[in-house]
């Protein structure tokens, strides 16, 4: 007999405290101040964890999570969302939006400063010391540099300032001495926002399906639970991969983006598709992530990355190029690693939905993303993107320092569907890491379900963690090469 046990405690769960019936028509509109109602549900997210084994037979047609917790289609609108939020949580300022851009330089200049100064062979005579002394530079530069990276986030998504030049002076800037590509990257990132949780359109962290991830390894989709669990070191290899060159590779060939580049409304996809060479990248205007309207954009921020490369390349020449890697390329590396882990596990979690266009609207998706907890480091380093990035997915709007409150304000709107996991603080978001790489590996519709249910898919995995995969029938073509084999 299948079996089972499913996590408690891991998910933090807000009681349903505000649920109103609605006889509204069970229509699939993106519209996100329409998005249409299902029947409210009493039923937790947790209401199937226990520590008692659970018969598989005795919920097939239920939408199950990798933890085996029963999962109900989201029935509240954007509309009493921005309702629910307080007028003055809207309010952004200027003036305290150029602050904190001033205290993240000004503590970037600080570090290299004192590092510059006195980690030196006359202050410091022991090699191994200083070494990890600027070892440490490196670290504390990665962190200060990510803030900065998230306050040019902020202004593109307007949420700096009142002012667009403003925002999008600053985000330039900030943005482009970091190697990111502003305008480039604020398009795509807008595109991402838009279809979040959408198999065929969202723009980051898009998970493999079963049929992707069994051909990847050379299998078909039925014979995946006929598999040997992954070894923990294939897993820290892929993590480790990922955290290194996540970021390059996302701006550079899309990956982890949706590859349904041939519906691009203008044509730019025809015969275009992810990966090096692919013609799918944050730097070419003629990108199937861009429309024709957006090639003056796209150029002016290729315009700002060529500016910093210009002024990297006189620095090594002048300095030496090892004092340019620890001055900025190992702390930009570290950039990248906060960037990826962040986003990665802000989209990828046990507990979390994705959905098929039939199934998909604008609340369900934008409910799809999880809060965690960073501590001091993420609330004050980093702005707390890591901690309110449920709220922000739905007003991104609203800046970082009006976020927790605007977080609050919609739990009771959400119900159930707000996620939250804080056990552990820092050390906990790093186990979730691991946790998520090992139980998140590809998705698949839950057995037995109809109707739109068939639509919403759940991660599941070969290492025998969590509700098991599906047992599939061997599909013609496989049954044909074994009976001529």
């Amino acid at each position: 007999m299948s079996t089972i046990t499913a996590r408690k405690a891991f998910v933090q769960q807000t009681d349903v405290l505000h649920s109103t019936s609605s006889s509204t028509t069970n229509s699939i509109a993106a519209s996100p101040e329409d998005t249409p109602r299902q029947s409210p549900s009493s039923t937790s997210l947790s209401s199937l964890a226990s520590d008692n084994d659970l018969d598989l037979k005795t919920v097939n047609g239920k939408l199950l999570d990798t933890y085996g917790n029963e999962f109900h289609l989201p029935d509240f609108t954007i509309k009493q969302i921005r309702d629910a939020i307080p007028a003055h949580c809207f309010n952004r300022s200027g003036a305290k939006g150029l602050g904190y851009v001033a205290r993240d330089l000004a503590s970037l200049a600080a570090t290299f400063y004192l590092f510059h100064t006195y980690v030196t062979p006359e202050n410091i005579s022991s090699t191994p010391a200083r070494a990890a002394l600027w070892a440490l530079y490196t670290f504390v530069q990665g962190l200060f540099g990510t803030g900065l990276w998230v306050l040019a986030h902020e202004c593109g998504h307007q949420s700096f300032s009142p002012s667009k030049t403003l925002n999008d002076t600053v985000g330039w800037f900030c943005h482009s001495a970091l190697l990111v590509p502003y305008f480039s990257w604020k398009i795509s990132h807008g595109k991402h926002h838009k279809a979040t949780g959408h198999l065929e359109r969202d723009m980051v962290f898009v998970p493999k399906t079963r049929d992707q991830y069994a051909s990847k390894l050379g299998h078909f989709a039925h014979e995946l639970t006929e598999l040997m669990e992954e070894t923990p070191i294939v897993t820290a290899g892929t993590m480790i991969g990922q955290q290194l060159v996540g970021w390059p590779l996302y701006i550079l060939a899309n990956v982890t983006g949706h590859n349904y580049h041939e519906r691009q409304s203008e044509g730019r996809g025809k015969g275009k598709q992810n990966g090096f060479g692919g013609g799918v990248n944050h730097f070419d205007p003629s990108s199937p992530l861009y429309e024709a309207k957006d090639s003056k954009l796209v150029l002016l921020s290729d315009l700002g990355l060529a500016i910093t490369l210009a002024t990297l390349f006189l620095i090594g020449s002048n300095f030496g190029w090892a004092n340019l890697a620890v001055w900025y390329f190992v702390p930009y590396l570290w950039v990248n690693h906060w960037l990826v882990a962040i986003t990665f596990l802000q989209h990828t979690d046990p507990t979390l939905p994705h959905y098929e266009p039939q199934s998909w609207n604008f609340a369900r998706g934008a409910a799809a993303t999880i809060d965690r907890e960073f501590g001091f480091i993420g609330r004050q380093l980093l702005h707390g993107i890591i901690e309110t990035h449920v709220l922000h997915h739905f007003v991104s709007t609203i800046p970082f320092y009006n976020a927790d409150e605007a977080t609050e304000a919609i739990k009771p709107i959400m119900g159930q569907h707000y996620r939250s996991h804080v056990e552990g603080g820092s050390v906990g978001f790093l186990k979730s890491m691991w946790n998520s790489a090992r139980m998140c590996q590809w998705i698949e519709p839950c057995e037995g379900v109809e109707g739109e249910k068939k639509g919403v898919l759940f991660f599941r995995n070969r290492n025998g963690l969590g509700v098991p995969p599906q047992k599939l029938s061997p599909p013609a073509e496989w049954q044909a090469a074994k009976s001529d084999s």
